[in-house]
């Protein structure tokens, strides 16, 4: 019983994911209600009419009050998360009792995250945001719905099968040679080749990021010396996209009976000797409610998926880049980053974007008057470079010509009255902007506008015959990562110890034990009902431990049956110093969810704490353990701490 949808202002339903139950709940309440011999209406109408009251009571409580619910529970104990993200509002239902508040919340912010790759800046305008998710072609929006909705039931699935995506980082594969070897491949034969052809063969595209994935973890990752650092929530999203448009091999990872692979909607049937070696886009299959019958094909294979990603450190958010994402083998993939051409733009948009918010916060704020001068103040800087921009990108842009225009003669002329409205017409212009320059496909008349289909099987080919011997291994790998019983610890010295998560919060890294529970393999856990049982601890562990991280605790012991549970949050400076516990911060319970990927709460956490440690790199790290319950505790907070230390190590982790 799960739902998610996305609302406009208006109460228009711009998107909406529900699995089956949640569907025929839904429709057979309906059908109850209607009179006999008439049929239902289509499933988004049913939509719109249940959510319709919630979303116009949230709107008017913003309207009259300024603020409004986050949360509620029905009488039938069905949960409701509401999250108002700029014009629009997000919602999501659980009525099964498998989520909590705080789950629900993460999968909003998740949902928020992928709209912001897949559409940048759009996503800032409601109106422009409509158009994206609404396009008035019925296979385009079937098309892109269907796409949207397999993203949100792979996220689903990695979350509940998957320990990077339960902790929210990314998982290296441990073996420091191949990785070593494949790293300067990437650097010195790949991205050198491509980015040396001619322009028209590379459209003018400059790779700026490459890595290969094995499954969900990551084998090698290269960025270029002009790149910026290429930040952890982008990069979950992108394993995401990835694992989307090339899911596993059912037959190789086969799933638990707990968890199975997202089917509702948009079951994947996938045969990879079927399909084109470059195919970057999901296969989508049946249309929504009475667009069934549509027949809706992919996608030119060879185009790539347009994201758009945080620059230096999110000080330049939603750059745009291309995605080209080209399988290998089943389950290895290889995925190029490029810059596009005239990027240059975005730091431009966004800064404007910037000012005139600004300037409208304030004049809601304040009084007119005051609030108009200091605007004007505010804005003497920004008149002058607008001006400029606009007359560079010459008479195309007449719109926000004559918007900017009207701004001009009230700011500036007319004693500022009756800004907030043009500011609002300011920023969808500039919005509208940016997405006609790296959303709108205006044509091709000079020319491909990506890496070329040669140049793409060339890439592909070349990573192919490098990793041709190891490709077996490789796979086998990503299911036994890290062991109990190897590298890097020995069993003997952790006696009693089951498992341990261990994250680097300032690179987003983690390093864990596999849990692979399946019928097929044995793991130290081994199979079965043991075996599923301690991994649902593990994840009740992770869920406890953030509870307690948002009422300002960064240590936790607990006994639970036969385990005991220790979690642990410190900071140290880069040569491995401890340094001195501070106190964290006390959130309440509407919060952002503590993580990295659809809110990066440790990126504000290393702030906050950094601004006792000027001039000092301050890295932060978590330690999860599970041991079995006769361990004293005295032994088990030893564990932890060598455990801590060896996991540190350089020599033993050269990669992270």
């Amino acid at each position: 019983m799960k739902c998610l949808l996305i609302a406009s202002e208006s109460a228009e339903i711009l998107f909406h994911w529900t699995d089956q139950e949640f569907q025929q709940n839904v429709q057979e309440k309906y059908s109850s209600s209607q009179e006999e011999g008439e049929g239902l209406p289509a499933f988004e109408d049913i939509i719109s009419t249940l959510f319709a009251p919630i979303i116009i009571s949230c709107g008017t409580m913003v309207y009259r009050q300024g603020d409004s619910y986050t949360s509620f529970t029905t009488e039938n104990n069905h949960i409701y998360a509401l999250c108002q993200f700029d014009e629009c509002l997000y919602i999501a239902v659980n009525g099964d009792g498998e989520e909590k508040e705080d789950d629900l919340r993460r999968k909003l912010y998740v949902l928020r995250k992928i709209t912001e790759v897949m559409f940048g800046m759009v996503t800032l305008s409601g109106s422009l945001l409509r158009k994206e998710l609404r396009p008035q072609d019925t296979e385009q929006r079937v098309r892109l719905w269907k796409h949207l909705q397999s993203l949100v039931e792979t996220y689903n699935y990695l979350r509940e099968s998957d320990q990077s995506f339960l902790v929210e980082a990314v998982e290296r594969l441990i073996h420091p040679t191949l990785c070593e070897q494949c790293i300067e491949f990437l650097e010195r034969r790949l991205v050198q080749q491509i980015n040396s052809s001619s322009l028209v063969e590379r459209a003018g595209e400059e790779v700026l990021h490459t890595f290969i994935l094995v499954h969900t973890k990551l084998l090698a990752f290269y960025s270029s010396r002009t790149a910026s650092t290429l930040n952890t929530s982008d990069l979950l999203t992108l394993i995401i996209m990835a694992q989307n448009m090339y899911p596993s091999n059912v037959e190789l990872d086969e799933p638990s009976p707990e968890v199975q692979p997202p089917i509702s909607y948009s079951k994947i049937i996938y045969n990879y000797l079927e399909v084109p070696a470059l195919h970057c886009i999901n296969i989508l299959s049946m249309a929504e409610d009475s667009l069934h019958t549509l027949d809706i094909g992919p996608p030119d294979p060879s185009t790539p998926r347009r994201v758009f990603l945080e620059l230096k450190d999110g000080q330049l958010p939603m750059v745009p880049h291309s995605m080209y994402c080209l399988p290998l083998w089943p389950g290895i993939t290889l995925v190029l980053l490029t810059k596009v051409p005239n990027i240059q733009i975005t730091r431009s948009v966004y800064s404007f974007l910037e000012d005139f918010t600004k300037l409208e916060k304030c004049l809601n704020e304040g009084q007119a008057g005051s609030g108009a001068a200091r605007g004007q103040l505010n804005m003497h800087n920004t008149r002058s470079k607008l001006d400029k921009f606009i007359r560079d990108l010459g008479p195309s842009e007449l719109q926000l010509l004559n918007v900017w225009t009207e701004f001009k003669n009230r700011a500036f002329t007319r004693g500022g009255s009756g800004l907030i409205p043009l500011c609002k017409s300011m920023k969808t212009r500039l919005c509208s902007l940016y997405r006609q320059r790296f959303l709108t496909d205006t044509g091709s008349s000079d020319g491909p506008r990506c890496l070329s289909p040669a140049l793409q099987e060339r890439a592909q080919t070349m990573v192919q015959e490098k990793l041709m011997d190891w490709k077996d291994f490789l796979l086998v790998k990503s299911k036994r990562n890290i062991t109990m019983v190897s590298y890097p610890l020995q069993k003997e010295e952790f006696p009693g110890l089951v498992h341990f998560i261990w994250v680097d919060r300032s690179s987003g890294q983690i390093i864990a034990p596999s849990l692979n529970i399946t019928e097929r393999t044995t793991s130290e856990l081994g199979k079965g009902p043991v075996a599923r049982y301690i991994k649902s601890k593990v994840w009740g562990l992770v869920r406890t431990t953030r509870q307690y991280l948002r009422k300002g605790y960064s240590t936790v012991t607990l006994r639970d049956g036969d385990f005991y549970f220790c979690y642990f949050l410190w900071f140290e400076n880069e040569n491995g110093y401890k340094l001195e516990a501070g106190d964290i911060p006390i959130l309440p319970d509407d919060s952002p969810p503590i993580g990295m990927l659809g809110y990066d709460y440790y990126r504000k956490l290393l702030r906050y704490y950094g601004k006792n440690h000027q001039g000092e790199a301050v890295k932060c790290y978590e330690l999860l353990t599970v041991h079995l319950g006769v361990i004293p505790t005295e032994i088990i907070l030893q564990h932890c701490r060598q455990l801590a230390s060896k996991l540190w190590e350089p020599s033993r982790n050269p990669l992270l």
